[in-house]
């Protein structure tokens, strides 16, 4: 059911989660002079990329929202410590042709290489809303992304396998035809997102618009 909205879309925000993420390319290279130092990957520790139980590194020099205020939307999430991990909140709108929430890391630089995997493995605590999982091996902004929708169940703790075979390369939540296989040696981003839709119009069977938990307990190499 849509949902309706008084909020008014936000340009002050949209132009700060394009700063965050360099997506502009003349603020880019102006951040880059002023010292501005790209996303380091994670150091995987006995195959955790991530454990946000104990991050080494603050969240936001890493993680970012990129919500649908890019596209006029009012929807807003944040990443941010938990006593259990991390917890991916907000609200999702589906006013103003809005409809997604998500959290994204910044460009790994050099590229987080997981050779010898054959997935990964999310520890998660949701509110029963099926999220989407996405990885990048491309550098800019709007590279093709391949994802991996997982349900959740309310309350309890859940291990996500996600096998790289079964990625489905998407942009803009399409599906791109004849895309080579994610590079799993060169990983340059990853994100969660709760979104409307599933893939190539299709909505998404368990969308909720409204308030969203999903506690992230760690990230790892399968």
């Amino acid at each position: 059911m849509a949902q309706s909205d008084n909020k008014t879309w936000d340009f002050g925000r949209f132009l700060q989660t394009l700063s965050y993420f360099e997506a502009i390319p003349v603020l880019s290279w102006i951040q880059k002079m002023l010292g501005a130092t790209p996303a380091s990957p994670p150091q995987p520790q006995a195959d955790v990329i991530f454990d946000f139980r104990s991050p080494s590194i603050p969240l936001d020099q890493t993680w970012g929202a990129l919500d649908d205020v890019v596209m006029g939307g009012v929807s807003a999430s944040v990443l941010q410590t938990d006593p259990e991990g991390a917890s991916f909140t907000g609200r999702v709108s589906t006013s103003n042709s809005g409809g997604f929430a998500s959290v994204r890391t910044r460009n790994f630089e050099p590229a987080l290489n997981l050779a010898g995997a054959s997935g990964l493995i999310l520890r998660v605590k949701g509110d029963g809303n099926r999220y989407k999982f996405l990885i990048r091996d491309g550098e800019s902004w709007e590279s093709v992304a391949y994802a991996f929708s997982f349900d959740t169940v309310p309350g309890e703790w859940i291990d996500v396998q996600i096998p790289f075979a079964n990625l489905v390369p998407v942009f803009r939540a399409k599906t791109v035809e004849n895309a080579p296989p994610l590079d799993i040696a060169l990983v340059r981003s990853l994100q969660l997102m709760l979104s409307k839709f599933e893939y190539d119009g299709a909505l998404n069977p368990h969308f909720n618009p409204g308030s969203f938990t999903l506690c992230i307990q760690s990230i790892q190499r399968r």
